[in-house]
């Protein structure tokens, strides 16, 4: 595939990026291919249970990053690739993967996919979604306990102790490599209509090669 848009949304959990990508993607269907950073976390089959859940997942070191790369330089070329799946019950990458295909707009999507040079290079836009701790924090409690069977207690310690210190020190900084900077990630209709008009020309234009 000769004229790909790879598309990057980063920012804290919570923030909306997630919101955005698959408003995004439901809009533009098989025209769009989402890659997520989470996805990548590395096996632990060495670990305890115990021992994984008191991993640092907000680390770049928690990411298999490099096979990020290999992949999205494979849906590049439009070759489909084998995704990992990462199961937050148990703290661990799952047995099973997702194939997925490429697709002339390629979305990736996660907390520090700005951070690695290589992987920001690769990417066309870059869409930092900046929103207020507070929501983030809100709606990380609601999700983690709700979605990922955590206890309230788990996920506040989690956050105290690492997922707010890294993103100061990772996340946050990463907002200088983005291109476009926007407040509330899928909540902020004008950057929708930002992104939905240039993938559409984009969409467009390589329609007419």
């Amino acid at each position: 595939m000769n004229d790909v848009l790879i598309i990057g949304i980063a920012d804290g959990s919570g923030s909306g990026k997630t919101t955005l990508t698959n408003q995004i993607a439901s809009l533009f269907q098989e025209h769009v291919t989402v890659l997520k950073h989470d996805n990548y976390y590395k096996a632990h089959d060495d670990m305890t249970f115990e021992e994984r859940k008191n991993l640092n997942y907000d680390h770049p070191n928690a990411f298999d990053t490099e096979l990020m790369i290999e992949h999205l330089k494979e849906l590049r070329a439009g070759r489909p690739v084998q995704c990992p799946v990462y199961d937050y019950k148990v703290h661990n990458r799952s047995k099973d993967t997702i194939t997925v295909a490429p697709s002339k707009v390629i979305i990736v999507e996660g907390i520090l996919i700005f951070e690695n040079k290589e992987l920001c290079d690769m990417m066309d836009v870059r869409v930092f979604v900046d929103t207020d701790s507070d929501i983030r924090l809100i709606r990380r409690l609601q999700r983690d306990v709700l979605e990922r069977a955590r206890s309230l207690e788990s996920v506040i310690n989690q956050y105290m102790n690492t997922v707010k210190p890294m993103h100061e020190q990772f996340v946050e900084p990463s907002k200088k490599n983005a291109n476009i900077i926007i407040p509330e990630g899928g909540y902020n209709k004008t950057a929708m209509e930002m992104l939905q008009n240039h993938i559409n020309s984009h969409l467009k234009r390589t329609a007419d090669l």
